[in-house]
């Protein structure tokens, strides 16, 4: 197993980062063949998934997300702690925390058309993303 904490920095909410680049140097640094790599976000307001890294579908998927989970409307997060980012968690709940990509001939396995990406859901954004990438399976 071999495992690397990597930070990623986001300007504002809405932010998608296409973290692929990262996760692959990662991957070749672990000298796994074939297993899988598991990558966890340390943030209650942030996520991690896959997506066609293309400007139409990630403007469609932030619209999906504000009608999910949308502004202007009372979230018992807000009321407690008063930093109006309850519509981020939310969000992130939805999406997820964590992902899961298969390693073959040393690589990662995603499709064609297919980034990994973070999410910056938190209104507050402008914040450092730690993420923790684990390379799991049989050694070259």
């Amino acid at each position: 197993m071999f495992r690397k904490n990597f930070i990623i920095t986001s300007k504002r909410e809405g932010d998608i980062i296409d973290i692929t680049p990262e996760v692959t140097k990662i991957v070749t640094q672990s000298t796994v063949k074939d297993g899988l790599v598991h990558l966890f976000v340390h943030h209650s307001t942030a996520a991690l998934t896959t997506i066609e890294y293309e400007p139409g579908v990630l403007k469609d998927l932030k619209r999906a997300l504000s009608v999910l989970a949308p502004d202007g409307i009372e979230y018992a997060h807000n009321a407690r702690w008063g930093d109006g980012n309850g519509r981020s968690h939310v969000k992130a709940a939805l999406v997820g925390p964590d992902l899961m990509v298969p390693v073959e001939n040393g690589k990662i396995s995603c499709g064609t058309w297919q980034q990994i990406v973070l999410l910056e859901l938190d209104v507050n954004a402008g914040r450092e993303r730690t993420i923790t990438c684990t390379v799991m399976g049989e050694r070259k």
